[in-house]
Order: C-alpha cells, then sequence, then structure tokens
C-alpha cells in the first residue's frame, strides 16, 4: 500500500532532552525526523509530538520543536500514545488512516503505539531510519516483532516520496535539495 499525503498523519514520539543522548545513533534520528516534518508542512500532513512523562525526561528537544512549528505536543505516561486519551482524541480528529512513526525508544513507546494503532484499524508505518533505542537488539527485535504484526517498515526517504507522488511539482522543487 502507498503512504499519500492526504491519509496521513506523522507522529513523532518522545524526541526529548533526557531520551535523545542515550540512544543510539541519535544523529541520524533527530535529522530524518526533521526532513520528514519539512515534507509533511509541504504537503500538509499534520504532526503530533509527545513527551513521556516530561518533568522527568524533559522536553522535546529544540531542533524537533522548531522543525515541527505550531504541532501539538501532548504530554503523555502511557507507553502507548494511543492509551493517553488526550493524544487519542487529537490523533483521531486529525481524520486521517495512515500513521507515520518515528520517535524513541523503538521497543517502547514506538512498538505499544503501533500495536495499539493497528489494533485500532489504522494503517501503521514505522520509519527505521528515524526511530531509536538504547541497543541495536532492541531495535532490531522491534522491527521485526512490527513487521511480523503487519505493520510497514519503511525509511525516510520512502515516506517523503510516497507523500510528494509526483516529480516536477514546487514541493518536489523545495524538498530535493533537502535530501540530497
Amino acid at each position: 500500500m502507498l503512504i499519500r499525503a492526504q491519509d496521513s498523519a506523522l507522529v513523532v514520539i518522545d524526541m526529548q532532552e533526557r531520551l535523545v543522548p542515550a540512544m543510539l545513533a541519535p544523529a541520524r534520528t533527530i535529522k530524518n525526523t526533521r526532513l520528514l516534518l519539512q515534507a509533511a508542512k509541504k504537503t500538509h500532513v499534520p504532526a503530533l509530538l509527545t513527551e513521556q512523562y516530561p518533568q522527568g525526561l524533559g522536553h522535546t528537544i529544540p531542533e524537533i520543536r522548531k522543525a515541527a512549528e505550531n504541532s501539538l505536543v501532548l504530554p503523555k505516561m502511557h507507553f502507548s500514545c494511543m492509551e493517553d486519551s488526550d493524544f487519542a482524541h487529537a490523533f483521531k480528529s486529525l481524520g486521517r488512516r495512515q500513521a507515520i512513526l518515528v520517535g524513541m525508544e523503538a521497543h517502547i513507546c514506538v512498538v505499544q503505539t503501533a500495536a495499539s494503532l493497528v489494533e485500532e484499524g489504522y494503517e501503521v508505518f514505522v520509519v527505521s531510519d528515524a526511530t531509536a533505542s538504547r541497543t541495536a537488539e532492541s531495535e532490531s527485535a522491534c522491527l521485526a516483532r512490527l513487521s511480523a504484526a503487519g505493520v510497514s517498515i519503511v525509511t525516510t526517504e520512502m515516506v517523503i516520496f510516497e507523500w510528494l507522488g509526483l516529480a516536477g511539482t514546487e514541493a518536489f522543487k523545495e524538498m530535493l535539495p533537502l535530501i540530497k
């Protein structure tokens, strides 16, 4: 199935001040999440951000916060975003059937959010190069589990080019230099 901009919502999970430094390859995750936020803006894909227990883990890192501009940031305590009533309401109110997930930690909040979304009938895509855990084992186990459960494992460029759908458009011309 194709990822379509008009059907998608981007969910940025827990890219917070005290989590990011502990992750494997955080620079890759930050760079690709920023690219996805820029592409989402150009293709009119709404984005939601979450913060797990911000009093203890801090807030969303400035690079992501800036790229997200006016996107809603929701604090949460549940590991699955969908178990948090404020997030679930905000996500459902977008009226989108596809969820594009990025963030931290892959094997905890990302996997549980993806599973909850699948249970509710959404098409779920986890962006492997914009998701991170503290260890490679946790990250790979998460992606294998999700793939076996029917979640599509994709890359940043796959999402961006599927959202764009067509070369030669203004959005395509604006995104191309950012990707190269």
